[in-house]
């Protein structure tokens, strides 16, 4: 039966091709719009951490005694060591990070690679994938060890892929051994280092320990949102400034835990108060926040993507509302056929399931338009200058939305012409002619 409908309906669309042609164009044109802001937020807004996004959490504490409703994103030096040493988590780590000269061989022209400063616990907290390696150790962190964990590409360019564990790279002008090679690693948002280089920057090209990179304070790794309060008396060594410019992530694998870092924060807050340098009245200001929350916190999808979006499905509906149209003089110009096919015995229900067969096959030529109106408008991001440009591809689950969206879509605007036209009374149309 439903091949009976599928032939009906390509005949009746055959029948006037520049009417067919117009729905198809709206319900394609709709799609499109929709298809491309939708990738672009579905891409955008992601779980960056699938699986284990529910134990990572960057804790927040106010530090300084300025007044503000929130506490600080960033942490002083002061803290973050603290933190660090006291261990009270599953795993931590600092990060921080910032473009560094990276050498290559002898007579190349140096690169200016994302460089980042963290500690031990970044790659297995981080699940970070290794090609050759592995990271190093917390006695490297101790140790203040010139080691280095060098991303594929750089690895790539530089040693043409080979394995370079134990090779030497220089960083300005100091000589770091590889100890491991990622394999391809960029989480979408780039969520560990939203401070730093943005939510949506290019892959980082190595990883150093952050100890390190202060004994080589010249390196100027100190992040791009130093955020100062008081009288500064060294702005190139930042251990005992008031500052903050270091980020913190901790892992926490149950909610007892959570419960339990988010007492410790409190108690932390207190003891500085009493050893003088946090100033505050009352109860602490302080946060836990899990990794999707932080996200959300930080705003990292921005509000015109958002804004996009709902434009494109406003921009949907009026394309709609003018197929409803369409398919409502098509489908009343029909009367007649309409009336002696029930006159034959066909039920409404059959008619109806035969005219909303047709708006369906609009709308499935409707969705193929559109994917390719969506392809070209994710061309357009990827060539504008915006951070994130070169994420904006289609993925699978976008092109399968793609055609549910233009079938639903179509199927939803013939509801109502199919339902009108099943309403005209046979015996008036059969009296007619």
């Amino acid at each position: 039966m439903f091949g009976h409908y599928l032939d009906l309906a390509l005949r009746s669309l055959r029948r006037n091709k520049l009417l067919t042609a117009l729905m198809v164009l709206a319900i394609g044109l709709g799609i499109g719009a929709c298809i491309t802001t939708l990738t672009v937020l579905h891409l955008l807004s992601g779980d960056p951490m699938p699986g284990k996004s529910g134990q990572l959490f960057y804790p927040q504490i106010m530090p300084d005694t300025r007044s503000k409703t929130e506490p600080e994103g960033e942490y002083t030096y002061i803290d973050a060591t603290n933190l660090l040493r006291e261990h009270r988590a599953d795993r931590q780590a600092i990060v921080v990070s910032a473009k560094l000269k990276v050498f290559g061989r002898p007579g190349t022209r140096p690169m200016s690679l994302s460089t980042v400063a963290t500690t031990a616990d970044f790659f297995p907290m981080f699940g970070v994938p290794f090609h050759y390696g592995a990271g190093w150790r917390s006695a490297d962190d101790d140790a203040r060890a010139r080691v280095a964990v060098i991303s594929q590409a750089l690895n790539d360019k530089l040693f043409g892929g080979a394995d370079s564990v134990g090779r030497s790279i220089r960083l300005d002008k100091w000589d770091f051994r590889i100890v491991g090679v990622l394999k391809h690693w960029r989480p979408i948002p780039r969520f560990y280092d939203l401070y730093g280089q943005g939510g949506f920057a290019s892959d980082d090209g190595v990883f150093i320990p952050f100890a390190t990179s202060r004994d080589l304070a010249e390196l100027g790794i100190q992040g791009n949102s130093l955020d100062c309060w008081g009288q500064l008396t060294d702005q190139v060594h930042l251990e005992s400034q008031p500052c903050v410019w270091l980020q913190y992530w901790v892992e926490l694998d149950t909610p007892s835990k959570a419960a339990a870092y988010r007492e410790y924060l409190v108690h932390y807050s207190e003891q500085q108060k009493a050893l003088g340098r946090f100033q505050f009245k009352g109860k602490p200001l302080t946060a836990l926040r899990g990794l999707m929350d932080w996200l959300s916190y930080n705003q990292v999808v921005p509000s015109d993507v958002r804004l996009q979006t709902w434009m494109a499905f406003g921009f949907l509906l009026v394309c709609l509302i003018n197929t409803v149209g369409l398919l409502l003089s098509k489908f009343l110009r029909r009367s007649g056929e309409i009336g002696v096919r029930r006159a034959l015995g066909a039920s409404r229900g059959t008619v109806f399931a035969q005219l909303l067969t047709e708006a369906g096959l609009i709308g499935v030529a409707g969705g193929m338009l559109g994917l390719l109106l969506a392809l070209a408008g994710l061309w357009a991001v990827r060539c504008s200058p915006t951070d994130y440009a070169t994420l904006a591809h289609l993925d699978p689950d976008m092109f399968l939305i793609t055609f549910v969206l233009a079938i639903l879509a179509s199927l939803l605007a013939g509801l109502l012409p199919a339902w009108r036209a099943c309403l005209v009374p046979p015996a008036l149309q059969l009296k007619s002619h």
